[in-house]
């Protein structure tokens, strides 16, 4: 059976391909069109799942929307009348958007199926899951779980915001929800709006800044904002926010009980918006711990599964895993609403079809989430001809990796493109810029030169999955940079006086252990485990640089500038390449070296793309 899933029309569009149950292809529309989070019809993401899967449209058996248009309609006509009058502005521009765009989707999606070659029988094909539902199977049947307590938590889909299921063999019964207006992930967007970052895509700044401050508003908060019962449910104290009736997400009470009013994007980042940071993340740890402390006491089930864009939080999921409630957690690589597309073609299978699991060929059966496309070495030597690179082809992998090692051991920076495709947000040796860890100076280079993007934000560590124990506080796998761990104690450097007496953005460039590049303020690191199943030539490469420097650790960040999306095609790699301070690009076996480039074909890409 043949099932194509397909999210749209709020932010992170994608298509993901299902045959007899297993996840085959899966990508994100913005790759394609260098939109960041594009919202459209994933037209170019559907067509590159296909042609991966060597299917024409009329060989898929359904199509699958990750949620149901009419309930999340119904939700906007009860909220506003239940806030009527209040919000009538919003509700006057609101509501001709639903009814000229987003009311009839179905016949929007079946004009964009047709265009893109989808003939017979489309409304017996056309099936719709809810986003919750979608959210959960994309959770839970590609884990390695045979029961799990499945839970998803984000902003908000139809009604549900947070929701609890028990997946058992190819059966989810949802157990319990909440329901907007309340939710945990409109809340942590409310204070990503507040310190002036942009909502749905911001939040992980703020997840960044919060070890640069003290949460000394978390009490606060959780006296006056929101209400957490024992069990971890909770509720917002509506008088706060904006989101239910006008077009923002807090309002001027909120302004009065911290004694700020919102920071405007141009203004500097001070102190009061870290210690925000940091209590809002407090808070959001609290709520999660709770609820996941009752959910294992209640079900009696070792494993959970985590969905939805509050599961992107590692900070809190590295909590839930160090707190020891559940035995083993498995989180969706793509939680956020991209995964609906994988999550909606999975329910189709299973609980629509009612077709049973099958065994996964790795450790699970996202396949270390590389789904999308690749590009054979010819291929990539003809595009790199063609848009007037200049490189040397080198004989084999090995050759490659031993370049690409011997250029991050002299602490340059490289562009790393290798195989599929990632889905979902993270980078993970596919579509990669690599760097030393070792070196005090990467973390600042690579922000400020590569990527453009604010200095504070930290940079992950891919690490070795037989080494990641004696780096960090951390031995088990962490496939999808999804948890964050401490580095060990033995690799922390001790601090001087001078310095631990330091603030906020001070804190900055103090080398805090033996892989100062991956080592935020806090100690703590955003942890890639890579194995040699999942990623081999990742892994051999983690192991030449381990050969030369004795540490199994490189800095990976996502292939992009700040505010684009992660490239896709050889030459999205080389125009990055060439607009940035990079110094490599090494894509299949063709090595590039920016000294040897026709410096005409460079590009300013400081202000190509709109911050995110």
């Amino acid at each position: 059976m043949r099932i194509l899933g397909v999210s749209a029309f709020y932010h992170d569009s994608a298509a993901a391909v299902v045959i007899d149950g297993q996840i085959v292809a899966a990508a994100q529309e913005e790759r394609f069109t260098r939109r960041k989070h594009d919202d459209r019809f994933p037209g170019h993401a559907t067509r590159a799942c296909l042609a991966q899967t060597r299917l024409s449209p009329d060989d898929i058996d359904l199509v699958v929307f990750y949620e149901k248009p009419f309930l999340k309609f119904e939700r906007l006509i009860d909220t506003y009348l239940a806030f009527a009058p209040r919000g009538y502005t919003s509700f006057s521009a609101a509501l001709p958007v639903w009814i000229q765009d987003k009311l009839f989707q179905k016949a929007r999606l079946r004009d964009s199926l047709t265009r893109l070659g989808f003939t017979g029988r489309l409304d017996e094909r056309l099936l719709f899951a809810e986003h919750h539902q979608s959210h959960a199977a994309s959770a839970f049947f590609p884990s390695p779980f045979s029961e799990a307590v499945v839970l998803t938590m984000d902003g908000v889909g139809e009604w549900a915001t947070t929701s609890v299921s028990i997946g058992r063999g190819r059966a989810l019964e949802p157990v319990r929800e909440i329901q907007f207006p309340h939710s945990l992930g409109l809340l942590y967007s409310a204070f990503t709006y507040y310190t002036g970052f942009r909502v749905n895509s911001g939040e992980y700044k703020v997840m960044g800044l919060a070890p640069y401050g003290t949460p000394r508003f978390a009490r606060l908060i959780l006296d006056n904002v929101i209400d957490v019962k024992s069990d971890g449910t909770f509720r917002l104290n509506l008088d706060y926010f904006d989101y239910c009736t006008g077009l923002r997400m807090t309002n001027e009470r909120l302004d009065r009980l911290f004694g700020r009013s919102v920071r405007r994007p141009d203004e500097p980042l001070e102190q009061f918006h870290m210690d925000v940071a940091a209590s809002i993340q407090a808070v959001t740890d609290e709520v999660v711990l709770t609820l996941t402390r009752a959910l294992a006491a209640e079900f009696n089930i070792p494993n959970l599964c985590l969905a939805g864009g509050v599961a992107l939080n590692c900070v809190s999921n590295g909590k839930v895993l160090r707190d020891g409630a559940f035995k083993r957690m498995w989180i969706q690589p793509a939680a956020g609403d991209a995964g609906g597309a994988v999550g909606a073609a999975l329910a189709a299978y299973h609980l629509h079809a009612g077709h049973d699991r099958v065994a996964h060929a790795g450790s699970d059966g996202m396949s270390g989430s590389y789904l999308g496309p690749s590009f054979s070495h010819p291929e990539i030597e003809a595009r790199l001809r063609a848009v007037g690179a200049t490189f040397e082809t080198v004989a084999d992998d090995d050759a490659m990796t031993a370049a690409t090692a011997d250029a991050l051991a002299r602490d340059e920076t490289v562009g790393w493109f290798q195989g599929r495709m990632e889905f979902g947000p993270r980078a993970l040796g596919a579509r990669s810029i690599l760097g030393n860890p070792l070196s005090p100076s990467t973390q600042k280079v690579l922000n400020l030169k590569v990527k453009f993007r604010e200095s504070f934000r930290p940079f992950a560590p891919s690490v070795l999955r037989e080494d990641a124990a004696d780096w960090f506080e951390l031995d088990v796998d962490s496939p999808y940079m999804l948890l964050v761990a401490d580095v060990r104690r033995e690799r922390r450097r001790q601090m001087s006086d001078s310095e631990e007496r330091l603030f906020g953005i001070d804190k900055l460039n103090v080398v805090r252990s033996d892989i100062p590049a991956v080592t935020h303020v806090d100690y703590s690191a955003r942890i890639q485990t890579v194995d040699s199943v999942s990623h081999p030539l990742y892994y051999q490469l983690l192991q030449a640089f381990k050969a030369r420097t004795g540490c199994p650790v490189l800095v990976n960040t996502s292939f992009n500038v700040r505010g684009e999306p992660i490239v896709c095609t050889p030459e999205d790699a080389f125009r990055c390449f060439m607009g940035t301070d990079l110094d490599v690009l090494v894509a299949g076996r063709c090595i590039l070296r920016k000294t040897q480039q026709d410096a005409s074909l460079a590009r300013s890409y400081e202000s190509a793309f709109v911050p995110d």
